[in-house]
């Protein structure tokens, strides 16, 4: 390849313009939870092995993905989590959650979402 051809291919690379397009569309939808440690959240519900839906102050919802699957995260959601933030008092996609038997599960997105459905008595 001719060398100018090439530098020119790696300047527009760089290009702030290039770089906008490698960014994730969903960062804008991002969200985070204020006072963790100080009752911001008040439920959970585990969805599967790697997204949980999190109850915050006044009944607000969110839904946390987290990076691959947490092994056993479904067997500890009758006891409790912990939830670990980045040095502030606020949960979001760069903190992680904690499990009953200390595995530590990174999440990749914190976004708001619906109420979940109420489950029926008994179940």
């Amino acid at each position: 390849m001719n060398r100018g051809i090439f530098l020119a291919v790696l300047a527009m690379l760089a290009s702030p313009a290039a770089m906008a397009d490698v960014r994730p569309q969903s960062d804008a939808a991002q969200v985070s939870i204020p006072f963790v440690n100080h009752g911001g959240i008040r439920n959970y519900r585990v969805v599967g092995d790697s997204t949980l839906l999190i109850e915050g102050q006044g009944g607000k919802w969110y839904k946390a993905d987290l990076m691959g699957p947490c092994i056993g995260l479904s067997f500890n959601s009758d006891f409790a989590l912990g939830f670990e933030t980045q040095g502030v008092d606020s949960f979001d996609r760069f903190g992680s959650i904690r499990t009953r038997d200390g595995q530590r599960c990174a999440l990749s997105s914190l976004t708001q979402a619906a109420a979940p459905a109420k489950s029926a008595p008994g179940k």
